[in-house]
């Protein structure tokens, strides 16, 4: 099969892209397929590879599962997504890890798993093929944090992601240092956090940022309600502030949504979870950044796509490459729309965002060649990912 993306802008040149059985084969001008796109006026970028993002199944698929989560990620210009093991049961045991491949068979993006890391290092090393161990030193949703074994943990596995807040983050920083591993600190949000991850950083250690953070702080909280409750919780505008500066100076290496929906009726509960979804506005929120000049559209390619492939050693993936994956998200510069609860993908149907009016929106999204999303999500599958 193959399929032609004509006239689109790559690197700020007019270019057409041949695809041939899922791949990139060509990138150059007059090129012919019988299946054509029309990318006049349109970017051409590497589809948004999240590496931090809660589906909630098995257990909780009312709130989300990999079919009502995987439109939300087409929808959204996420080509590939990695998905936590906070789950009921959790991703903790081989055996779990199996059942959670068959659920996530239904995606229509590329996907990878987690497993948790607990008292369970034997499991761990039996595994194959996982994204990374996810290690939770502060509460959050499933109540899974571990306060012993963590030596053994941290050295389980070659990558592992942590929800660390505060003294944990320097904490797991000298850690990951006693071995070879790689750490990546998810949903970094404060000022003191990045500072001392700026000051201890080396080729072990990669930070992430999340979009509500980026975009909301405890101000929001106020008007938000429990729609604005997640963990790590909003914090100040200076905490803010000081996130921006990490994305400027490369302390920060990606942008990951922490996708984490919960039913509306919980939200608005006396004890609403913690959570919010993202997947839908993740690259609109960033795109409009772009067009107010707070954020170069290289460095988002890097933070979205690039540097997730590195850290997680995912191959030909991140970028628009003769003989990479096409993986490919078309995008709309110049399209003005408000976020809007009633257009969401997500089976939660809100958004923390709703009513934020945005310029910048993919509107074309392709997985593993194929067309998956132009407005309506077409019936395609993604696949597993493959880590090195």
């Amino acid at each position: 099969m193959s399929l032609v993306i004509k006239n689109g802008t790559l690197s700020g040149e007019k270019k057409d892209i041949l695809i041939v059985d899922g791949k990139i084969k060509e990138i150059g001008s007059q090129l012919v397929s019988d299946n054509e796109i029309d990318a006049s006026g349109l970017l051409i970028l590497p589809g948004a590879v999240d590496c931090h993002v809660h589906l909630r199944e098995p257990g909780h698929d009312y709130k989300e599962d990999f079919l009502s989560g995987s439109k939300a990620a087409a929808k959204g210009g996420v080509t590939s997504f990695l998905v936590m093991p906070n789950t009921d049961p959790p991703i903790d045991t081989v055996e779990h890890l199996s059942q959670e491949r068959k659920l996530a068979a239904k995606s229509v993006v590329n996907y990878g798993l987690y497993m948790v890391g607990m008292d369970n290092v034997p499991e761990i090393q039996k595994a194959k093929n996982i994204a990374g161990v996810k290690i939770y030193l502060d509460v959050t949703t499933g109540n899974l944090n571990v306060e012993e074994n963590l030596d053994a943990l941290f050295s389980s596995f070659k990558r592992i992601a942590v929800h660390a807040e505060g003294k944990h983050v320097d904490e797991s920083i000298l850690r990951i240092k006693k071995t070879k591993n790689r750490l990546y600190l998810c949903h970094i949000s404060t000022r003191d956090e990045i500072d001392f991850i700026r000051e201890n950083k080396n080729k072990q250690i990669f930070c992430e940022v999340s979009p509500h953070h980026l975009f909301l702080t405890s101000e929001d909280e106020e008007t938000l309600k429990g729609y604005g409750m997640m963990k790590p919780s909003l914090k100040t505008k200076e905490d803010q502030d000081s996130l921006w500066k990490g994305i400027a100076d490369r302390t920060v290496d990606t942008i990951g949504t922490d996708h984490a929906p919960h039913a509306k009726k919980e939200k608005e509960s006396n004890s609403p979870p913690w959570g919010v979804p993202g997947l839908e506005t993740m690259m609109p929120l960033l795109l409009d950044a772009v067009n107010k000049g707070r954020l170069p559209l290289q460095r988002l390619v890097e933070l979205v796509a690039e540097n997730p492939c590195k850290i997680f050693d995912i191959p030909n993936k991140g970028k628009i490459k003769e003989g990479y994956d096409a993986d490919i998200m078309l995008v709309d510069m110049g399209l003005e729309k408000k976020v809007k609860n009633s257009d969401m993908m997500t089976k939660c149907g809100w958004s923390p965002f709703d009513g934020k009016l945005l310029k910048g929106w993919p509107v074309m999204t392709i997985v593993n060649g194929h067309l998956v999303y132009d407005g309506t999500i077409h019936d395609m599958k993604g696949k597993e990912i493959e880590f090195r």
